[in-house]
């Protein structure tokens, strides 16, 4: 018997594109939760004078506020984060950060 010689396999040229998650490139939440103390119509007037969203997104943050306890009003740099957070306690609002994942 007479065996041929086996051919060369050729494997495919992949580039492979990968990104580790780590925390640096996470971003920062700003989540405003509902207190017994501020009243609904006074939460929109801050979401829209501070964060500056319109009559009707800052109705629906404050009803998901009201409604489910909490509600992450902006997200972004670790800096902008703390300003918006910082603001929202200069207006009266229980507001934390916290990193997305």
């Amino acid at each position: 018997m007479c065996s041929s010689p086996s051919a060369p396999t050729a494997e495919p040229d992949v580039e492979m594109d990968v990104h580790t998650v780590s925390s640096e490139n996470l971003p920062w939440l700003c989540i405003v939760w509902d207190d017994p103390v501020n009243l609904m119509s006074y939460v929109t007037y801050v979401f829209q004078t501070v964060l500056g969203y319109s009559r009707k997104r800052a109705n629906e943050l404050m009803m998901q506020v009201h409604t489910e306890g909490k509600a992450v009003v902006s997200s972004g740099e670790k800096d902008k984060v703390e300003g918006d957070v910082k603001k929202l306690h200069v207006a009266g609002l229980w507001a934390t950060m916290q990193q997305a994942g």
